[in-house]
């Protein structure tokens, strides 16, 4: 086992992964990561509300490191990558349970957009998630959630929000989304979006995001804006 201590480390070990590149946050504080052979593993502590063990590589090699650096890092850390690998962790790493598969979905387009704007101030932002997100995991004021978008009614009003969370330096993430029931069907959430996402390209070349894989509404707005659906999944001790 072999630790990574830089980003052009882990993009050479992993083919420039950009789920991989991203959970590894420009080697932040507590980031750690460690290849052995073909498999690699990323730990960023609190990374989107969780311990995180970004994983990459043939499932057997990932099973043996993985196993390896969950014994260092401790219990606490989620595995999570491609879905088939992750299922595959499952039955090699002791104590080792599948918790839920999503979407990964990333892209370097940088798509027009009109209309939204960065805001100034926090104001409304959790009564809008509270109403219309309430699982969103980026909220005001948390760690990682950097700055926030929205588009607005004639009043101010908050109508379409989007976050910049968790952004790495070589990948931008866009978290935190939620559009107003009164204004919904009217393409909103896909104007912020592309807002926020045409923001991110321009500062850190790509962009990615995570998703529910049953919401294909969300997922048919990702993808007119360019981003790629890609089947990941997480588990825990």
């Amino acid at each position: 086992m072999h630790e990574l201590l830089t980003t052009a480390a882990l993009a050479t070990a992993t083919a420039d992964d950009p789920m991989i590149v991203w959970a590894a946050q420009g080697f932040g504080r507590g980031v750690r990561a460690w290849c052995d052979g073909d498999a690699v593993a990323v730990a960023s502590p609190d990374l989107s509300k969780r311990d995180r063990l970004a994983v990459a590589g043939p499932v057997d090699a990932v099973g043996r490191l993985a196993a390896k650096v969950l014994a260092e890092v401790g219990p606490s850390f989620r595995p999570f990558g491609d879905e088939e690998l992750i299922r595959g962790l499952v039955d090699r790493v002791p104590g080792l349970q599948f918790g839920a598969a999503f979407g990964w979905m990333d892209t370097r387009t940088c798509p027009t957009h009109q209309g939204p704007a960065w805001l100034d101030s926090d104001d409304g932002l959790e009564e809008l998630l509270t109403e219309s997100s309430p699982a969103s995991y980026a909220w005001p004021g948390h760690p990682g959630v950097r700055r926030w978008a929205a588009v607005t009614g004639e009043r101010g009003e908050l109508l379409s929000i989007a976050a910049d969370a968790w952004s790495a330096p070589e990948v931008g993430f866009l978290a935190g989304v939620a559009t107003h029931p009164v204004a919904r069907g009217k393409g909103l959430s896909r104007q912020v979006c592309g807002f926020v996402t045409a923001e991110l390209v321009k500062r850190h070349g790509r962009v990615g995001l995570m998703v529910d894989g049953d919401n294909a509404a969300a997922i048919r707005v990702y993808e007119r804006l360019g981003y790629t659906y890609r089947h990941v999944a997480a588990a825990h001790l």
